[in-house]
């Protein structure tokens, strides 16, 4: 049976819009703080969830982000910071948002009920693929739809909700339950439960990125630097990781085309570009084994 703790009155909510602001505003942030430590339940799901992402990537699959409203916000996010912060391939990563992603303020609620168009747009769904489906309730039909076609392609499917025994959950190869406390505004899920969601994706995607070799003590070494500031970031983490002077890493960031693991490589090992690549090529594109190679 689902419990619908998504739906219940918060009991600290009562009368409310009698208190003074400062007591709302204190009750709202506890809400928040409540919801983003519900995610350390989920833990164990959201690492075995990483690594099937990560398969995915390194397969050529595809990683599917599906969600309605609030959920639906949340999982594109995540999904569009994925290839400025790790450089994942545009062509290995779709967004499905029922209604289509807006483009004004406007965010029709009606639209999570139709799954018309969903098969269409999953139509080359392989076994190689992920799909990370997000609801709040477990049960919103153009988000369990997708589960269900992600069950009948052989997909890995993971499933994030904050309902315990939702559909979602039940359908999901990696179950991400975050039971997060009632909403302070009853039912508002783009409050705590879209929070901890936020924090669970950012998990998924970051874990993701650590066993594709793309974090390397904590600097995204798989950056892609369009524009100045990423550009001065990825300068510093070549020089840091290198251990050379900014000059000598803007010059191998140059020579490397852009690439900052091959430019760490070539800068602290005086390699080649060609080298380098070689290198990384080898170790998978980690660069810990590849700086450590006495060849």
């Amino acid at each position: 049976m689902i419990a619908r703790t998504t739906e219940h009155l918060h009991e600290g909510a009562v009368g409310l819009d009698q208190r003074p602001p400062a007591q709302i505003a204190s009750l709202l942030a506890d809400g928040q703080i409540a919801a983003a430590a519900s995610v350390q339940g989920a833990v164990p799901a959201i690492c075995v969830g990483a690594d099937a992402m990560a398969r995915t990537i390194e397969s050529g699959g595809c990683l599917h982000y599906v969600g309605a409203g609030s959920s639906g916000l949340m999982a594109a996010a995540d999904a569009q910071e994925l290839g400025g912060t790790f450089s994942i391939a545009p062509a290995q990563i779709r967004i499905h948002m029922a209604g289509g992603l807006p483009t004004g303020v406007e965010m029709p609620g009606g639209t999570e009920d139709n799954t018309e168009g969903l098969e269409a747009a999953l139509a080359e769904l392989t076994a190689k693929d992920t799909i990370i489906a997000v609801s709040a309730s477990g049960s919103t039909p153009y988000t369990v739809a997708a589960g269900r076609f992600a069950t009948a392609r052989g997909a890995a499917l993971i499933g994030i909700a904050n309902n315990r025994g939702s559909e979602l959950l039940e359908l999901a190869t990696h179950a991400v339950l975050l039971e997060t406390p009632p909403e302070i505004l009853s039912g508002s899920t783009r409050m705590g439960a879209a929070t901890a969601q936020k924090i669970a994706l950012n998990m998924l995607s970051t874990l993701m990125a650590v066993h594709l070799g793309h974090v390397h003590d904590g600097m995204m070494v798989n950056v892609h630097a369009d524009n100045i500031k990423l550009r001065a970031r990825a300068c510093g983490i070549v020089a840091k990781v290198a251990a050379v002077s900014e000059e000598a890493a803007r010059t191998a960031l140059d020579s490397a085309g852009g690439d900052v693991k091959a430019a760490i490589v070539m800068a602290a090992r005086g390699a080649s570009r060609d080298v380098a690549r070689a290198v990384l090529k080898d170790t998978h594109g980690h660069l810990r084994p590849a700086l450590g190679r006495s060849d």
